[in-house]
């Protein structure tokens, strides 16, 4: 006897996050049905205008604003942004370039050489473990 297997599917806001787009600004069917894998990478490899149109000028999710603007999600917390921003909002923010967002990408980039830093640490151990084994 054979199974059939349904094909695997998601909620909207789970597919939203994976395209990395904001899941209030995506259409009405989008938002309240459910998208199966083959769906998500038909999205992914050829997506529709409303998917370019989003991923092009937003509104974003916190997670691209936080990586367009090279800060951390709590930086952009920090700095009070809480809402989607648009790329244009974005732009602005990065040419006005307020005292919050520089303190917190000087804080992004300690945090990045510090991952660095660990990361040589961790390889440097495991070479002098190899050696003496």
């Amino acid at each position: 006897m054979k199974s059939h297997q349904s094909p695997q599917t998601m909620k909207p806001a789970t597919a939203a996050k994976k395209l990395g787009v904001y899941l209030e600004a995506t259409p009405a069917e989008f938002q309240e049905g459910v998208v199966s894998r083959a769906e998500l990478s038909a999205l992914q490899t050829d997506p529709p205008e409303w998917l370019r149109e989003l991923r092009r000028n937003g509104p974003h999710p916190r997670p691209v604003v936080a990586a367009k603007l090279g800060v951390s999600i709590s930086g952009l917390a920090r700095g009070g942004v809480t809402e989607p921003l648009t790329t244009e909002q974005i732009e602005a923010l990065k040419t006005e370039n307020p005292e919050w967002l520089q303190k917190e990408r000087a804080t992004q980039a300690e945090v990045r050489k510090e991952t660095v830093r660990i990361k040589e640490k961790h390889a440097e151990q495991a070479t002098r473990d190899d050696q003496r084994s």
